[in-house]
């Protein structure tokens, strides 16, 4: 129930983003109010059952903050900052996107007397270079860049509030995260989107390594499915954080190797290579580090799991991309 009655208000933090348009795709099919804020213009969803209001804001301005959670029930926060991860340690905004924002949140929402929930997408890469796999919560963190360490910063700040009574937060830690947009398009600057548009135009797709290293990969409509549950479950969870996978670590040079073939049949051409090349200077060593999820405590506290295989997300992706070209 709404503080004030009614429908329950859910605000989201960086709706306009990737992970924050198939979250706001996912709630608009419930009958909540919706108040959706991102940097860039949002649409609302076809179909949609809530009532939605979208707005386009700076949210490290706190005022712009204030207005997208004022009267919130619970509050998602999606926000990153564009600039992305491997910038973080050169850039002197993105600490304040990444960081700055939780710590106006929490003072924002704890003058309001009610703990809101609060959902915030944490990174499982948190606990740097885990000594054993599956990778669970029990792993200590040792976040071994500036990203991981901000992220890490941040959920220390909704903990501590949480343990103040100020909030009642939940982290919830993404592995690598891909897929087609809620739009029915291609986008995200992940390793499946980028080698998708390399293979449409015949350009070859590169390995940073023999091809073997393994990852988690979480279809981005599973990781939205994900943060609904955890709202329907936010008490049970408050105050701890969980890890999001699939359990299955998936070499990376399948991975490519099965996008090279996908982009070939809906070309009607041969599949562009997949080679290994030395890593960049901007490679870490996470980059370079196998990582599966075991979720396990999350789902059995949510009955959440993913849904979507490997193989059919894999061509939803390319059959988008395909149809945005077409649209070109």
């Amino acid at each position: 129930m709404s503080a004030g009655g009614g429908r329950p208000l859910v605000a989201v933090l960086g709706g306009s983003g990737f992970v924050g348009a198939a979250v706001v795709e996912a709630l608009a099919r419930r009958p909540i109010r919706l108040r959706t804020t991102g940097r860039r213009p949002q649409s609302v969803p076809p179909g949609a059952v809530a009532d939605i209001e979208v707005s386009s804001a700076d949210l490290t301005d706190r005022a712009a903050l204030e207005a997208a959670v004022a009267d919130a029930d619970t509050v998602v926060h999606l926000l990153m900052h564009t600039a992305g991860w491997r910038e973080a340690d050169d850039d002197p905004d993105v600490e304040r996107v990444n960081v700055g924002v939780m710590r106006d949140l929490v003072e924002i929402l704890g003058e309001s007397g009610r703990p809101t929930p609060v959902l915030f997408a944490g990174s499982t890469s948190q606990a740097g270079l885990p000594e054993r796999m599956p990778l669970d919560e029990s792993a200590p963190d040792r976040p071994t860049t500036a990203y991981d360490r901000q992220k890490h910063a941040a959920e220390q700040v909704l903990k501590a509030a949480t343990a103040a009574g100020r909030v009642r937060g939940v982290s919830l830690r993404l592995p690598t995260v891909y897929g087609d947009s809620p739009r029915g398009s291609l986008n995200g600057r992940g390793v499946v989107s980028t080698m998708v548009r390399r293979a449409f135009v015949g350009q070859e797709l590169t390995l940073w390594n023999d091809g073997t290293v393994e990852r988690d990969l979480l279809y981005v409509h599973d990781a939205a499915d994900a943060f609904v549950a955890g709202i329907d479950h936010a008490d049970a969870l408050a105050g701890r954080h969980w890890l999001l996978g699939t359990g299955c670590g998936v070499p990376l040079g399948d991975v490519l190797r099965t996008v090279a073939d996908l982009v070939g049949d809906r070309l009607g051409r041969p599949p562009v290579p997949v080679v290994c090349v030395p890593p960049p200077d901007l490679a870490t060593d996470t980059d370079m580090h196998s990582v599966a999820i075991d979720s396990s405590r999350f789902r059995a506290a949510t009955g959440w799991r993913p849904r979507v295989p490997l193989d059919v997300a894999l061509r939803r992706c390319v059959d988008a991309f395909a149809r945005t070209a077409a649209l070109q």
